[in-house]
């Protein structure tokens, strides 16, 4: 007659429920007693159990990670050595400042050097009208004078050939050029050109008239 074999299965279950129930005690005791009985109650269950016991609450909380000082932090080189936006258009128009005072300066120099240049030319411009002016009043003075001159000698000329008789000065005037003729006539009184005229040949006669009439004209034109 064979013995029946002994179900492992229950006794599986029965031993997981006894130890599970230590297990529990066991907890409830941490939990309720202070922090330096889980030793002595820890004991039994080691001596029932060769498996080591789960972790309390207390050892099952991570250790608190070590802290990593302020000042440990890696340092972003690439956000120090980037260009600051603001401070790159700040700089830049205070270049475009610079350069426009500068333009200015520039500007302002170059109109202060033409005023300079211009004030020179109107001082030499008007030392020369000035030379000009006393050019033109020498040259009309000696115009003047040897108007004057001319003038004398047409005179003595004319006094000449008015102290002669009619005859003897027409004689003469027959023969002189008709330009010279015309200015003795013209500067001759009309009391003593009359028989000087009437004594000299007729077509030289009537040339002369002629040439002292348009002489007349030109001069009033002139005039």
């Amino acid at each position: 007659m064979k013995l029946p074999r002994p179900r492992l299965l229950p006794l599986a279950i029965l031993a997981m429920g006894g130890l599970f129930l230590v297990k529990a005690e066991s907890l409830l005791a941490v939990l309720r007693a202070p922090s330096s009985l889980p030793a002595v109650v820890v004991a039994p269950a080691q001596a029932a159990d060769p498996a080591p016991p789960p972790p309390s609450a207390q050892q099952r909380q991570p250790a608190p990670a070590a802290q990593v000082p302020a000042a440990a932090a890696p340092v972003n080189l690439a956000a120090l050595t980037q260009p600051d936006p603001a401070a790159e258009a700040e700089r830049a128009l205070l270049e475009q400042l610079r350069a426009r005072r500068a333009e200015i300066e520039a500007r302002e120099q170059a109109v202060a050097q033409q005023e300079v240049m211009l004030r020179a030319a109107e001082q030499r411009l008007t030392r020369r009208v000035e030379e000009l002016a006393a050019l033109q009043s020498r040259l009309e003075a000696l115009d003047r004078g040897r108007g004057e001159r001319e003038e004398a000698g047409w005179r003595g000329l004319v006094r000449t050939y008015e102290s002669m008789r009619p005859r003897d000065a027409a004689a003469i005037f027959n023969d002189l050029e008709m330009p010279v003729l015309v200015e003795i006539i013209d500067r001759m009184s009309e009391r003593k050109v009359a028989p000087v005229i009437g004594a000299m040949q007729p077509e030289r006669a009537r040339l002369v008239t002629t040439e002292l009439a348009r002489h007349r004209a030109r001069r009033t034109t002139v005039d």
